[in-house]
Formats: structure tokens, sequence, C-alpha cells
């Protein structure tokens, strides 16, 4: 490694956290544009369609072992990329881009929690400690700071579909410890075109419903914004960050994803933000720093 490696990997990082932050007021500002599914199953024709090329050789030398494990593919491609995108963007119909941004910056904690339960790995008191703040945290964002909707159980629709979202993403990160030894960049290529081969019956589904809905002009802008940056070039990204500085130190870097994701619903979406947002986005960034302290001992 090159003493200017941590550097560019800390570059890549930042633009890597920047566009996946992005991606819920992408989500947002696709609301009216085009359906859920239109979104889940274009974007992926758009990233599938590239990662192939860029991985075109390396796709040919390791398919054997990827056919190999094509239903675990299959699964790892539906529930992380498809079924959690699905609720992600419908999520953006009836919740604001800020709660999408807070609800997601919860996953580190939320796999320790799925991990927990499938694996039987459960956490050290401390981290016990941080996963507590954090789900207080999206609580306080789930009900908008209010007493009232606790008491009554009125949540949000956006905010359950967000919250269960980040569950399955959860799911799916434990299952990524079964994942077939190819590289990573084959890895994600075969995700991609799994989640384009599940996301398709869906759309047709949609469709056969009366829900579908092609993008207009301005969702075309939207969609090929979703396809190239949050789901290729991040992807893309972070791998080359893993090989700078390995996976421990580019993992630190998610914790960024909610706060650019605040910033640039503010920014770019105008939506106000709210003191239970702040509360909020503050215990889950805090929540998160505790768990991490044991980590870093």
């Amino acid at each position: 490694m090159t003493t200017q490696s941590p550097a560019r990997a800390y570059l890549y990082l930042l633009v890597a956290t920047l566009f996946f932050g992005s991606n819920v007021v992408a989500g947002k500002l696709s609301v009216g544009e085009m359906s859920p599914m239109a979104i889940v199953m274009l974007r992926w024709v758009i990233a599938a369609t590239c990662l192939a090329f860029i991985a075109r050789r390396a796709l040919l030398a390791e398919w054997r072992v990827l056919r190999g494990r094509w239903p675990y593919m299959l699964a790892m491609g539906g529930i992380g990329f498809t079924i959690f995108n699905i609720l992600f963007y419908a999520s953006a119909h009836t919740t604001s881009a800020i709660n999408m941004a807070i609800i997601q910056g919860a996953t580190p904690i939320v796999v320790l929690l799925v991990s927990g339960a499938l694996l039987g790995t459960w956490p050290p008191a401390l981290q016990w400690l941080g996963a507590t703040i954090t789900v207080l945290g999206v609580v306080v964002a789930a009900s908008h700071g209010s007493l009232a909707v606790l008491v009554e159980l009125s949540f949000n629709r956006g905010d359950i579909l967000m919250i269960v979202a980040s569950i399955i993403y959860a799911v799916y990160t434990v299952g990524l410890r079964w994942r077939p030894q190819v590289s990573p960049l084959v890895f994600i290529a075969g995700l991609a075109l799994a989640a384009l081969l599940t996301s398709i019956p869906l759309a047709i589904g949609e469709a056969a419903l009366g829900q579908f809905q092609w993008p207009t002009p301005k969702g075309w802008a939207i969609l090929l914004f979703i396809g190239l940056f949050p789901s290729l070039l991040c992807q893309l990204l972070y791998l080359r960050s893993v090989e700078l500085i390995g996976a421990a130190r580019a993992g630190v870097f998610y914790n960024l994803v909610p706060i650019f994701g605040i910033v640039l619903s503010v920014a770019v979406a105008h939506e106000p933000l709210r003191p239970y947002a702040v509360v909020a986005i503050a215990l889950v960034i805090g929540g998160i720093a505790v768990s991490e302290i044991r980590k870093g001992a």
C-alpha cells in the first residue's frame, strides 16, 4: 500500500457515503414520477448492464463458482437489493427523506440485533447500551417526537415500512457471511443480476394491479442518477476502499450516510429540519458511537 492509499480510500468513502445518502432524496423526488417497482426494476437494468460490462472477464472466469451458488445469489439479491428497495421507495410516499435517513442510519445496530436473534451471537453490555440508544432514536423519528403517537401506536406507514426495510437489510447483511468465494466485483455483479431477475415478476404483478407507472422525463433523470450513483459508483468505490484500508476501517464511514441524507434532504428536497429529527439523529449516531467503543479498544 502506498502512503497515498489511505487518503484516496477516505476520498472514495466520502463520495460513496454521499451518494448512498443521496438515495433518500432521490427516492423522495421520485414520488409521482414513477412507481416503486419501476424504480427497483429499472435501476437494476442500468446497474446490472454496467457491471456486466465492467466485470465481463472476471464473470467469465468465475461463473462456474457463481452458478453453483445461484440459489443463494437469488435469495440475497432478492432480499437485500429487491425487497429492501421496494420498501425503501414505497416508504418515500408517506414519510420524509429526513426520517428515511435517520431510520436507515440505525441499520448497523439492527444488524447486531438480527445477528443475535439468528445466530445467537449477542453483543456485550456496552453494545447493548448503544443498541438501546439507537433504537430510542428510531422511535423518536418514527413518532415524530410525539408522546401521543407512542401511546396510541399510530405510527406513520412510511416510517414502519422503513423500519421493516432496515430489518430486511440486516438479514441480508448477516447472510453475507455465507457468500461464495468469488471476487467482490463478481459478487456485486451477480447480486445486481439476481436483483433484476427477482424484480421483474414483482413489476409484472404491480402492472397487473394497475399500479405500475413508467418514469416521466424527470423520472428518467432521477432513475439514471439512482442507477449510476447509489447502485453502481457507490459499490465500486466502497469495494476499492475496502481493498485499500480494510473492511473494519471502511465500515465506520457508513455512519456518515444518515448525516449526508439529512443535509441533502434539507438542501435539495427543502425539508424542514425539525427539533425531533435533530434529537433522533443525535441518538442514532451516539448509540452507534457507544457500540463502537469496545471494537476500537
